[in-house]
């Protein structure tokens, strides 16, 4: 595509961009901070600290989202008047710094003017006009200028949506570095920086922390094994094999599964009581498993389009329903086996509810779901809120891992599969 192509078609788009751009930069020079505080602009503000005795680790946010503003305009002029696709695209690099670091003064700004001694207690209800109006222009300006250098709509949505997305995983990460204990703190950057919390979530002989993720992986290994095993199993016989009272049999699961799963807990604990199994992870695992087969629908639908000729010729060659099932259609049913091991083991890792009725006061059973709910009680909450916040990032992790190792099988063919 020539250089002149890309803005001449995009003209209309192109003047969009500029202009938010300019209405980014105006907001640099109108009151960024409230009436009390003067009604300094950005730059004024930036100055101020720049002069003060001391600020805020964080006060670059400011200065980058002033500066990264500036240079967005100079760019943008400078791509009117001498078009390139080059330039444009350094344009658009620009503008997603200055959009993310406008954003990050949503929850940067009370620490930087508290801080630097510009506001004495700052709240954003009460910042001026400068602050939204370049918050609301910068991303407006992305999304004009990533149309300009021809980027798929849905690719900007994406885009805005995930960095959105991404300040929540951010705030827990920040909260289990925070140095400064407490629940509450006012500011979302960390005045200091520590491990120490995720030391003491392990050496706390208060909170057994150790246990609970031991216990979690357990319940978690095990319920996904077995689970995942009835469910395939469950699943293939419905699918490849025709047998008296089928529709019924299933019919009867459907109805059982439109009922929610903790209507009948009491009964189950009182059932699990009576056994002498209560307060025991092995309970929580064998009720998990004696429910998996109502899950078998989805399973069912993946094996309901794998060609019925394959078994056909596989029984010709003399192999068995169980061979069938191991070798055959296991191997082309990797995606949907991801599908459920992912599922059962992200339900068994979070599960809260039943958990907590089964195991009662009994904190050496607990898992990860059932002690973190426990530290965030009013009467420890502020001593433990820190730990809270480093285990939720600990828990993640398995997950995390568990989903890029499998990822890759997600998708699966079914080429060179049917005999020639």
């Amino acid at each position: 595509m020539k250089n002149k192509t890309v803005i001449g078609l995009k003209l209309d788009h192109f003047l969009k961009a500029l202009v938010a751009v300019i209405l980014s930069f105006i907001a640099l020079l109108i009151p960024f901070t409230s009436k009390e505080a003067g009604s300094k602009n950005l730059i004024g503000t930036s100055i101020s600290l720049l002069s003060a005795g001391h600020g805020a680790a964080v006060s670059f946010f400011l200065y980058l989202a002033a500066v990264l503003t500036i240079a967005s305009l100079v760019i943008g002029v400078t791509a009117y008047f001498r078009t390139s696709v080059k330039i444009v695209r350094a344009w658009m690099l620009v503008q997603i710094f200055a959009t993310f670091f406008w954003t990050t003064l949503l929850f940067a700004a009370k620490v930087i003017l508290e801080e630097g001694g510009i506001e004495d207690s700052f709240l954003l209800k009460s910042a001026g006009p400068g602050f939204w109006v370049g918050l609301a222009a910068s991303y407006v300006s992305l999304v004009f200028i990533m149309k300009v250098a021809e980027v798929n709509t849905g690719y900007i949505v994406l885009s805005i949506l995930g960095v959105i997305w991404m300040f929540p995983i951010l705030w827990i990460v920040l909260t289990a570095l925070r140095a400064e204990q407490g629940y509450y703190v006012g500011y979302f950057f960390p005045k200091n920086l520590t491990l120490k919390n995720f030391y003491d979530l392990f050496h706390n002989s208060a909170v057994p922390f150790g246990k609970w993720w031991l216990n979690t992986m357990i319940v978690a290994v095990c319920g996904c094994v077995l689970n995942t095993l009835i469910v395939l199993g469950t699943a293939f016989i419905l699918s490849r094999t025709r047998f008296t009272g089928r529709k019924a049999f299933m019919n009867i699961l459907m109805i059982i599964g439109m009922f929610p799963g903790f209507m009948s807990m009491v009964a189950l604990y009182n059932i699990l009581k009576g056994l002498g199994l209560n307060q025991s992870i092995g309970a929580l695992i064998v009720v998990g498993a004696a429910g998996a087969a109502m899950g078998y629908h989805i399973t069912k639908g993946y094996f309901d389009t794998i060609p019925k000729a394959i078994d056909e010729a596989a029984i010709i060659d003399g192999a068995s329903r169980f061979q069938i099932f191991t070798k055959i259609t296991i191997p082309l049913s990797k995606s949907i086996i991801v599908y459920q091991v992912l599922g059962t083991f992200l339900g068994a890792w979070s599960d809260y509810i039943f958990p907590r009725l089964l195991f009662g006061d009994r904190q050496s059973s607990y898992t990860v779901a059932v002690g973190l709910f426990w530290m965030t009680d009013f009467r420890r909450i502020d001593s433990y809120y820190t730990q809270f916040a480093a285990g939720a990032v600990i828990i993640a992790l398995p997950i995390v891992i568990l989903f890029i190792w499998l990822q890759r099988f997600y998708v699966e063919g079914l080429s060179g599969s049917v005999k020639g």
